[in-house]
């Protein structure tokens, strides 16, 4: 098979479509052929030598996909070969064959293609994860997601409505929250014009956020405890504004509030398959449903992925970017 390695760490140049061997199902794998996969910043970090796939992945970047089954390892049951599905990976999605455990593996949604059900796995298990299952976001609260342009952002505006939360946005520059309203985002701020906080405050009448979603880190820290509400939760899971900051905990006890941060790609297995089991009970009808749906902003060549990096390093997009195989 074909699939996208990084020879040595670099640019977008560092990405060389060649020919690798095809992976084998162990035993609880199933095989999938891809038919698509899509881009991440956690993609970007790999090609640049600064985030390696876990132990015993796939060595090929690509966090998610979709396509067909080819083949069942020893013990799989439930699937069969041609079954359409999408996949949560630690790696190989920029490939044409990938061997992922069951667990991580869903039917396609009812009503959705194929080839756009690659941009589902990874931010439905991120945003299902902790916004419900760790921050507990509920009917009523305020949901502040940062980056809500992103393929994380677009997710996390739409699922929190479904739940009946008031949401809030930061996005830089006023087409990417017109794209955000348009999805039902509540509350929009330009983080290149407004101060977050105060802006938060101002349409909460001082309240402040029930459960904020961070892909900043650092840079962020301090003003998300400020736009906490009492018994607010700030999930962290993304580290673009650095990783060290000051906490100030006196802050934090006055707000009796939480802070958590997960990275989804180097859990045990029987979390990931929990989380997609939770994923598949509580948002896969919501996208049949037509409530919820993936935001594609572009889609490239899988042997083109040097291209889609280039692109999602722009910053120009809105929702997410796909690698689709002829």
């Amino acid at each position: 098979m074909h699939a996208i390695t990084i020879p040595e760490p670099g640019g977008p140049e560092a990405l060389v479509w060649a020919e690798v061997p095809d992976p084998v199902p162990a035993e609880g794998e199933i095989l999938i052929e891809v038919a698509a996969g899509a881009v991440n910043r956690a993609d970007l970090l790999q090609r640049q030598g600064f985030y390696d796939p876990p132990p015993g992945a796939s060595p090929y970047p690509g966090l998610e996909c979709s396509g067909r089954v080819a083949a069942l390892g020893p013990g799989v049951v439930g699937w069969s070969v041609g079954d359409e599905v999408c996949a949560l990976l630690s790696g190989g999605g920029y490939a044409e064959k990938v061997a992922v455990p069951a667990g991580q593996v869903l039917p396609v949604p009812q009503g959705l293609d194929l080839v756009t059900a690659a941009a589902l796995p990874e931010v439905t298990a991120t945003v299902w994860s902790n916004v419900f299952m760790v921050a507990h976001l509920r009917q009523g609260e305020t949901l502040l997601v940062h980056g809500g342009a992103s393929g994380i952002g677009t997710m996390a505006i739409q699922l929190g409505k479904a739940v009946g939360a008031r949401v809030a946005v930061t996005a830089g520059g006023p087409e990417k929250l017109e794209r955000c309203a348009e999805l039902g985002a509540d509350i929009l701020i330009d983080y290149r014009e407004q101060d977050f906080v105060e802006e938060l405050k101002k349409a909460t009448d001082g309240a402040g956020a029930d459960v904020i979603l961070d892909i900043m880190g650092a840079k962020y820290l301090d003003r998300n405890i400020r736009a906490l509400a009492v018994n607010g939760r700030l999930a962290v899971i993304g580290l673009q504004g650095g990783v060290k900051g000051e906490l100030n905990l006196g802050a934090l006890l006055a707000k009796r509030a939480a802070v958590t941060a997960t990275s989804l790609r180097m859990r045990p297995l029987e979390e990931k398959a929990a989380i997609m089991a939770a994923v598949r009970e509580h948002v896969w009808p919501l996208i049949a449903s037509g409530t919820v749906r993936p935001v594609v902003d572009s889609t490239f060549p899988l042997s083109d992925a040097a291209e889609a990096h280039r692109a999602l390093e722009s910053g120009t997009h809105v929702g997410k970017m796909l690698l689709v195989r002829p």
